[in-house]
């Protein structure tokens, strides 16, 4: 038995595959937005910010701006000190507040920062928000996560 399509019904094949296709991109796109793996959006905001994020800028190009990072670990990647900052957080299961105290020196300078993280670890939500007296405490107690500044 031979089947013969007509050009009507060629078209016609050719649309519902193109209305597959349409109806399948969103959902894609939908599960790209958020990556995969161990990954944190990160913010530091000074408390006399200004509206608007730059996104990875070095704090000296706008100090009264909110900066703002993604850091990927898998590989470790989004700033200059992604490797070091996914290996305290595995060595902390993903929890910033419990990265150890780094032993320092800062000044005695009321400069506040909020650090924002949101994301998630090893399959686990992170919700982190902390407000510092200054870059060099904020620092000292998180480690290399929010310092994307510098390199290692």
């Amino acid at each position: 038995m031979t089947h013969t399509l007509t050009t009507a019904a060629r078209a016609g094949c050719l649309a519902a595959a193109a209305l597959l296709l349409a109806c399948a991109a969103p959902a894609q796109a939908a599960a790209e937005r958020e990556p995969a793996g161990d990954w944190l959006l990160l913010t530091v905001t000074p408390d006399d910010a200004q509206p608007g994020i730059l996104p990875g800028a070095p704090a000296k190009d706008r100090p009264d701006a909110t900066r703002g990072a993604l850091l990927l670990c898998d590989p470790p990647r989004g700033h200059a000190r992604a490797a070091h900052a996914c290996a305290e957080l595995d060595a902390a299961n993903g929890r910033i507040a419990d990265i150890p105290l780094r032993e320092t020196h800062c000044p005695m300078i009321h400069a506040p920062v909020t650090a924002q993280a949101r994301g998630q670890w090893r399959g686990q939500p992170v919700e982190y928000t902390q407000t510092f007296s200054n870059d060099c405490v904020m620092a000292a107690r998180t480690g290399a996560v929010f310092t994307w500044d510098t390199q290692d």
